[in-house]
C-alpha cells in the first residue's frame, strides 16, 4: 500500500466515523446529560402497575420512592417510562427525559412534555413525540428525538440508567 493510499484510507475512515457519530448525536444529544440510575420493582410496587399493560406509561421524578436526583432527568423535569412489546417478544420498556428537545435547542428553555396515550406533546411548541417509536418527532417544529435512557428488564425489576 502506498503512502498516498494510506492517507486516503485514513481520511475516508475518519469521515465515515465522524458521519456515524454525528447521526447518533443529532438523535439524542440535544438535552445535556445528567446522571440517571434507578431500579423499579414492576412486579411488586403499586406505583408501577400501569406498566403491566402494553402502551401504558408512568412518570418518574426525584420524589418517586425517594430516588432523588438519580430519577429526576434534566432540570428535574422527570422521566417517562413507556411499555412496548415488539412483534410478540418479551416486554420492552423505553425511558425518555421529559424535556422538550426543540424548546431547549432553539430557545434554551426547559419545558416538560405531557403524555397523552402513545405520544408526548410539548405544551409550548406543540411538537408530538412518538413514545412507541423511540421518541421521534412526528409533527410540529421539533426535529430532535426525546432524550433516551437505557433500560433492562429481568421479569420483575426494570433498571433505567445512562452511564
Amino acid at each position: 500500500m502506498t503512502k498516498t493510499s494510506k492517507i486516503k484510507y485514513f481520511f475516508i475512515s475518519l469521515a465515515i466515523a465522524a458521519f456515524l457519530n454525528s447521526c447518533e448525536r443529532n438523535k439524542n444529544d440535544v438535552i445535556p446529560d445528567v446522571y440517571v440510575s434507578f431500579e423499579m420493582d414492576i412486579g411488586g410496587d403499586i406505583l408501577f402497575t400501569n406498566l403491566s399493560t402494553i402502551g401504558n406509561h408512568v412518570i418518574v421524578t426525584s420524589q418517586t420512592n425517594n430516588w432523588g436526583i438519580y430519577a429526576a432527568g434534566f432540570n428535574n423535569n422527570g422521566i417517562i417510562i413507556y411499555r412496548v412489546n415488539l412483534d410478540g417478544l418479551a416486554p420492552e420498556f423505553y425511558a425518555y427525559d421529559r424535556t422538550c428537545p426543540h424548546d431547549y435547542a432553539v430557545n434554551d428553555l426547559s419545558v416538560k412534555v405531557n403524555v397523552d396515550f402513545f405520544q408526548a406533546i410539548c405544551p409550548k411548541c406543540s411538537t408530538y413525540y412518538e413514545l412507541s417509536g423511540g421518541g421521534y418527532p412526528s409533527s410540529g417544529p421539533g426535529k430532535y428525538y426525546l432524550k433516551n435512557y437505557k433500560t433492562s428488564y429481568n421479569g420483575r425489576y426494570l433498571r433505567v440508567w445512562n452511564y
